[in-house]
């Protein structure tokens, strides 16, 4: 079983005394960089709705990106995301045994990096991957990185033995990964909140984050291959719905958080 999340635009910088590995897609990350360089200030800015102090961060970073980075310069993938999913999956916490099982299961979709592994090392950037960013394969990312995703999660699946993939990254990513390239089943879990209204049961998007990457945790720590065990999980108070659910989109339902 495979299991994919989303990046998050929030890093944590600090130092982490693992050892990384090579994004696979490195090169591609570079000339994405390059394309990303010759934008002005207001374009960058355009290009995924920033601020003006963010713009010029971003400019910054991509200025600063190099195509062979030393230790100093990167973190590992998993630590180095900041957002909802990553309070989730709080890889940080993760046994040396679980971030190994991890690094063969678990696959980061990037819009700079294509995919990445939990201990890949990565540069400070941001780059959306809904962004319509002008390459030589076309207007956006999604034509940039298409054929690549698929073929990348296809071989990961091969290599681990794996016939399942639990999407649990953003519609915006994982839209970028060609489906009908793809030769695995694919599961996407919904997490949803119950507030007692009498409504029913509804997404919360921090909460669905949050739980999204919780579950790929809980792939991650039990080792999961068989999809039925996903029904199993509960953390956080979430529970299967069986009613609610079908076969490739179970649905998790808890009553929703007091304040």
């Amino acid at each position: 079983m495979l299991v994919v999340v989303s990046p998050a635009k929030r890093l944590d910088w600090a130092e982490r005394a693992v050892t990384t590995t090579e994004p696979d897609f490195q090169e591609d990350a570079v000339r994405l960089v390059k394309t990303a360089r010759n934008l002005t200030l207001g374009a960058l800015k355009d290009l995924m709705g920033l601020s003006d102090d963010l713009a010029r961060l971003n400019r910054h970073r991509f200025a600063a990106f190099e195509a062979t980075p030393d230790g100093e310069a990167t973190r590992p993938a998993a630590l180095a995301f900041a957002g909802d999913t990553y309070q989730g999956l709080e890889a940080e916490s993760l046994s040396d045994d679980e971030m190994r099982w991890a690094q063969d299961h678990l696959r980061i979709l990037s819009g700079l990096y294509g995919v990445l592994r939990p201990l890949d090392a990565i540069q400070p950037y941001r780059l959306e991957m809904g962004s319509k960013l002008k390459t030589r394969r076309g207007k956006t990312l999604y034509q940039y990185w298409r054929d690549d995703l698929s073929k990348a999660l296809n071989a990961q699946a091969e290599a681990t033995g794996s016939d399942v993939l639990v999407n649990c990254a953003s519609q915006e990513y994982f839209g970028a990964v060609d489906l009908k390239a793809l030769s695995l089943r694919v599961i996407t879990p919904a997490f949803m909140e119950d507030k007692g209204d009498g409504k029913g049961p509804r997404i919360v998007s921090f909460f669905a984050k949050k739980a999204r990457g919780a579950m790929a945790r809980f792939i991650i720590q039990k080792r999961l291959s068989d999809p039925a065990d996903l029904q199993g999980f509960e953390t956080g108070g979430y529970q299967y719905q069986p009613d609610l659910s079908e076969p490739d989109a179970p649905v998790f339902v808890r009553d929703y958080p007091a304040s």
